[in-house]
């Protein structure tokens, strides 16, 4: 890998404090290597410009800032890349998304995947001002696109374009790439699931569900994060997603008592699993090993052919025809 000049390198420290895991681990001061690109990304035409910089920050649990310029806005991210030389297949890479009127730095310090999973690429984007259904009517906070086609597709580009200057830069898995997001950041999940399916080995959306969309999804291993005491994201709902996914996966009905933690195994090599908590609509201090856990246990396969792709879509279509699942109308979290 070529070497650039350190000073072009922004650090931008973790807090120390938030929740801890269950986990809490300490790293060494060295096992964490920061590194920076700046990306354009214009239309028409799609031009990408990359600017690397690399730099070692000597204390553990530092990100760095990141950003890029997506359709002439500028988007940023936290990012952490391993120090060790990645694996012959390449390293795993998991993008975290905070909810709405959360902040990277916050998700960060609320799912640290970074130090659960030290040996990952792990991406804390930052979200732009998004309208509320269920709060902040006015938009004023940061959040993410809630469907396809939503705010001009401006987050679907930015995770296109944060993918495209990983696999420029570094030997990425392309088998063991993951989403993850909390609440607005568990809709997104759900959404880059339905239009970005493909590129992902599995997926951990906590307190959520997809309001639109849903038959694109194809069966993929999933791990539902939720409370039945949720009062914003109503628990009613997110049964709803759950059951939809666990017929999508070929899995048992669901277990209608169970908390904590229940696995339901798939006919179709995508395992449905839910943690399910009492802390209503907080992000639960479980949540992060155990995502990694699931995440680790969960491989993904070739990309299928187009043809293949479309056949699919089109039994899927058939399969759920005259069955509508009443989502749409809810509102975005």
């Amino acid at each position: 890998m070529r070497k650039h000049p350190a000073e072009s390198m922004a650090v931008f420290p973790q807090h120390a404090t938030g929740p801890a895991t269950r986990l809490d681990l300490k790293l060494p001061s060295d096992r964490t290597r920061l590194v920076g690109i700046r990306l354009s990304l214009t239309c028409p035409g799609f031009t990408l410009l990359a600017l690397l910089a690399v730099g070692h920050v000597a204390a553990a649990g530092n990100l760095e800032r990141r950003t890029w310029t997506v359709d002439r806005v500028a988007r940023e991210a936290l990012v952490s890349i391993p120090a060790e030389q990645p694996p012959k297949g390449g390293l795993p890479v998991v993008f975290a998304f905070h909810g709405h009127g959360g902040s990277m730095a916050q998700a960060s310090r609320s799912f640290p995947i970074h130090q659960v999973w030290p040996g990952a690429i792990v991406v804390y984007p930052q979200g732009l001002p998004t309208v509320g259904r269920l709060t902040d009517p006015q938009g004023e906070k940061d959040g993410w696109q809630g469907e396809a086609g939503g705010q001009g597709d401006r987050d679907l580009k930015f995770f296109d374009a944060m993918l495209a200057s990983l696999r420029k830069d570094y030997r990425i898995d392309d088998h063991r790439i993951y989403a993850t997001g909390h609440s607005n950041g568990g809709l997104f999940t759900y959404l880059l699931w339905a239009e970005r399916g493909d590129v992902f080995a599995a997926f951990a959306p906590s307190a959520a569900l997809l309001t639109g969309g849903v038959m694109k999804l194809t069966p993929k291993p999933v791990l539902h994060i939720g409370s039945p005491q949720d009062p914003l994201v109503k628990f009613v709902w997110q049964e709803r997603m759950i059951d939809y996914v666990l017929k999508l996966n070929g899995c048992g009905p669901r277990q209608p008592d169970a908390t904590g933690y229940t696995s339901y195994p798939s006919t179709k090599g995508a395992e449905v699993a839910t943690y399910l908590h009492d802390g209503g609509h907080k992000y639960p201090a479980a949540a992060p090993e155990l995502i990694v856990k699931f995440f680790q246990a969960h491989v993904g396969l070739d990309l299928p052919s187009q043809d293949s792709s479309a056949v699919a879509l089109a039994d899927r279509a058939a399969s759920i025809r005259g069955h509508a699942l009443p989502l749409d109308s809810l509102a975005r979290a």
